[in-house]
């Protein structure tokens, strides 16, 4: 909105309007020249929102679609990929002449779990009926109140875009779901993002561009696996992709999940692993029934039945550094294929891309940076969506009154242009739409928001008497303290009950949110530090850095930081958390970032056995505890609180030798005037400025 201040008002009474009216177009056309994004300040959309929601739910060229089920499609290797085709058809089904643009997704749950999806979504009784139920339940004020964000999903788009979306087939396009190597019909055994699985996604966009009902464009969807690989395929920019739409994309598999922060990630990979592992082993029954059942199928499933589970295994088993088998060493190691097949690579990407991802998911570690990585033009080239989610809960409350239209009419919207070439405002959403913790959507030119300076509030033993529950309770404040006091924490089992355990749990148990929206019970065992109330709205944008004077009585530890809003009533709301083993500490300076006095504000780990530090029993040592990405507004009367503990059950463990390392031992901060303990924050005014 266009604001004139007050100095100018008063100098304007003595203005003709003459002289002022080409003043104030000229600032208009310069503001929205200089960022075309402004248009659509509304997250929204505005006009254009509702016009592309009317044109995904009603404006459908075509009555049916046509299926063709199990595709078989040759790589380069031999191996062969199944994929379902959907193409738009006349009401007998039977698939229109017209060459149409390709959507492809490259999904390792099976595209049977697509095809029933969205079939029922697109059936004329079950759709509707489930987008009704879905807005009808509401168990707000209950105990199990977050089910609804689980039910807002149907609404929000998120079917859709992990399977089939009906709609955009019958308004035009050609949809592609295909198993990848080694899952579902597919065969080959499961590569889990590797090079020869890269090169599928590649050449299965090549295949889509020159088959007869393709008008030779690409665009590319999916969630989670699905949004990867989508990154994977962009960063090598093959002819025929003219748009991706990943939605939870992780842009480096060991920080984000394997291991964030060097404890892995016990909460989400065994059960991920588990999942993929059972579902890549259900036959084609089809195959069986008619007699053509794939004997090579059979063969790749049996050599690898338990893709990945060795490691994991090593992992929670191998005693020392030094017995570390060689399988689970690589993951360990930056420069091995793994890891480096694990990168994004966002600053080679030059296909148009839309991101959406959770303030809370399992990828909210690298989606921020892959969008700022990407070298494209913020609005017409690239965009990024975050909102109030979890893995399992994306693009919930999306379609609702005052927040951005569904991520199926985006999507839509997004590949109209790029690969129809409809000029339909698009380029003018965004560029970055944020729900903003605290407040709600809204639109912003970048993230982090502009304006955020970093500041430090220092760790202080003086008492904030706000955390009457907590383990201790100190404060966070902007002058350096002159204690030399010690706080000192054991690992426990609280955090059990907070958000991480509702991240790495994909957002199952945030559907209990006593737990998830309220830290208090996880600060039972935690020390916290918490500052004085905002004199004024405060707005919080970017990484968080947590820089601690630490003491351990062993050779290692885990130390695990927590940010939260703390309002009046002493409800502690989590923005952001991160982790660390203390031994891992190490940081790759040339990808950390820092602030002009040069504290650390986001610090980029190495995660390299090689670069393995252990620490000196009884000596301080200093480590900086990055917290993920987040974007808040702290009101006023509000305060900001970190923090900290000696355990993070059931987001991660130490990998078993630093665990052992470890010994479970108690774990200190050491205050200390010359080595201070402090939090650098962005924000928008200094904490007490009003």
């Amino acid at each position: 909105m266009f604001r004139m201040r007050s100095g100018w008002r008063q100098h304007g009474r003595k203005r003709s309007a003459a002289a002022v009216l080409p003043m104030l177009v000229s600032t208009l056309l310069l503001v929205f020249a200089v960022n075309p994004a402004v248009a659509h300040a509304d997250p929204t959309g505005g006009a254009d929102g509702a016009r592309w929601t009317a044109d995904h739910d009603r404006n459908l060229k075509y009555p049916e679609v046509n299926v063709q089920w199990d595709v078989p499609i040759r790589m380069s290797d031999g191996t062969i990929i199944r994929a379902n085709v959907y193409r738009p058809a006349d009401a007998n089904r039977v698939p229109v002449n017209t060459k149409t643009p390709v959507i492809l997704n490259m999904t390792p749950y099976t595209k049977l779990v697509s095809a029933v999806a969205s079939a029922a979504m697109a059936n004329p009784v079950l759709g509707p009926f489930a987008l009704w139920l879905a807005n009808a339940i509401n168990v707000s004020g209950t105990p199990i109140s977050g089910l609804n964000d689980i039910l807002r999903t149907v609404p929000g788009g998120l079917i859709q875009n992990f399977s089939v979306d009906f709609n955009l087939v019958r308004a035009g396009y050609t949809q592609v779901v295909a198993d990848v190597r080694g899952t579902g019909n597919s065969d080959g055994t499961w590569q889990v993002f590797q090079p020869r699985e890269q090169q599928d996604t590649v050449e299965m966009i090549d295949w889509a561009s020159k088959q007869r009902w393709s008008d030779g464009k690409v665009g590319m969807t999916g969630v989670s696996y699905s949004g990867i690989n989508q990154l994977y395929a962009a960063n090598k920019n093959p002819k025929a992709l003219k748009a991706i739409v990943p939605i939870e994309p992780g842009g480096d598999l060991v920080r984000d999940v394997v291991a964030p922060g060097g404890a892995l990630g016990v909460g989400f990979l065994p059960l991920w692993l588990m999942a993929v592992n059972t579902l890549k082993m259900v036959p084609d029954l089809r195959s069986m029934v008619t007699g053509t059942f794939d004997w090579n199928w059979l063969a790749s499933r049996v050599s690898d039945p338990f893709t990945f589970f060795p490691q994991l295994i090593q992992a929670l088993t191998a005693p020392t550094v030094q017995s570390v088998p060689p399988e689970l060493r690589r993951l360990l190691s930056t420069s091995s294929v793994e890891r480096q097949s694990w990168l994004d690579h966002a600053d080679q990407i030059k296909v148009p891309t839309m991101i959406y991802d959770g303030w809370w998911d399992l990828f909210t570690n690298s989606v921020p940076r892959v969008y700022g990585q990407i070298p494209l033009t913020p609005g017409s080239q690239k965009q990024l969506i975050m909102g109030p989610t979890y893995h399992m809960t994306a693009t919930s409350g999306m379609g609702q009154i005052g927040a951005p239209p569904s991520m199926a009419v985006l999507q839509k919207a997004w590949f109209d242009h790029f690969l129809k070439g409809v000029k339909n405002g698009i380029t003018k959403y965004g560029p970055a739409t944020l729900y903003q913790q605290g407040n709600g959507w809204t639109s912003a030119p970048s993230f982090p928001r502009p304006g955020m300076d970093n500041q430090r509030l220092y760790l202080s033993d003086r008492r904030s008497g706000t955390a009457p529950t907590a383990l201790r309770d100190g404060s966070l404040v902007g002058a350096k303290p002159n204690s030399t006091a010690r706080f000192t924490v054991a690992p426990g089992l609280t955090t059990l009950c907070s958000r991480d355990s509702g991240q790495q749990s994909m957002g199952q148990t945030a559907v209990f949110p006593f737990c998830t929206t309220d830290n208090r019970i996880a600060e039972t065992n935690g020390l916290t530090f918490t500052s004085a109330p905002m004199a004024a709205n405060t707005s919080l944008s970017g990484p968080v850095n947590v820089h601690l004077n630490t003491v351990l009585d062993a050779t290692d530890g885990y130390y695990t930081a927590m940010l939260t809003d703390v309002a009046p009533d002493g409800t502690s709301t989590p923005i952001t958390t991160g982790q660390l083993v203390a031994s891992l500490r190490a940081i790759d300076r040339s990808k950390s970032t820092f602030a002009p006095n040069g504290d650390v504000t986001n610090p980029y780990y190495t995660l390299d056995l090689a670069d393995r530090r252990p620490v000196k029993p009884g000596q301080p040592t200093p480590i900086d505890l990055g917290l993920w990405p987040t974007d808040a507004m702290i009101k006023k009367g509000h305060r900001l609180r970190v923090s900290i503990f000696a355990m993070n059950l059931m987001k991660g463990i130490p990998l078993r030798p630093l665990l052992n390392d470890s010994q479970l031992r108690p774990e200190h901060i050491q205050l200390d005037p010359n080595n201070p303990s402090f939090v650098s924050v962005p924000l928008n005014r200094q904490v007490g400025q009003s």
